[in-house]
């Protein structure tokens, strides 16, 4: 898939140390629940092992044709809200730091919106973020989520005990958001 600055595709081994690049930094996996990467072979790993899931995307940046991110569609059992139904999909991602603010994870995020709507018949998509990821948070508002709910105590994939809040997005106020103001 392609916007107009990213190209969204599935990871491979070779990404392994760009991943690791960007994947290495404490203060992108931690907010989101997940450790910073140790080494290019860990990084490889996870690719292996986690970002070779169906509907997992390298966000690829055109202009130096290098992963610097990731977003992907999870289904079912991936999704963390107590809320989700039949027909439902969660939204994940990150970007590396020296990416942030750059409006390209609202970016790729549009695209998997329309890919959720539009190919997957998916009619509500949610997307969660835990206390204090601010960013993260502005992302779901600038691709229209809105707020559904909180849950308090959630054991974090780190171990720890955290407050996630989730938001979600139904195709209906896709379609309206963008009929009025164009997609994300």
């Amino acid at each position: 898939m392609k916007t107009e600055r990213l190209i969204l595709r599935p990871w491979t081994e070779e990404d392994a140390a760009s991943l690791y690049k960007y994947a290495q930094n404490p203060n992108i996996g931690p907010i989101a629940g997940w450790p910073p990467h140790t080494s290019i072979e860990n990084s490889r790993e996870v690719i292996r092992d986690i970002l070779s899931a169906p509907e997992t995307y390298a966000v690829v940046l055109k202009e130096t044709n290098e992963p610097i991110g990731s977003v992907g569609i999870m289904f079912g059992d991936g999704v963390h809200s107590a809320d989700m139904q039949e027909g439902d999909a969660e939204i994940g991602y990150w970007i590396g730091m020296p990416y942030w603010g750059q409006g390209l994870i609202p970016e790729a995020v549009g695209c998997l919106l329309l890919r959720c709507f539009n190919e997957l018949n998916i009619k509500r998509v949610w997307c969660g973020y835990y206390d204090g990821n601010i960013k993260s948070r502005r992302v779901m508002d600038k691709c229209g989520f809105r707020f559904h709910h909180t849950e308090r105590g959630k054991t974090s994939p780190l171990g720890d005990i955290r407050t996630e809040h989730f938001t979600l997005l139904t195709k209906e106020d896709w379609v309206e958001m963008v009929k009025y103001k164009g997609v994300p």
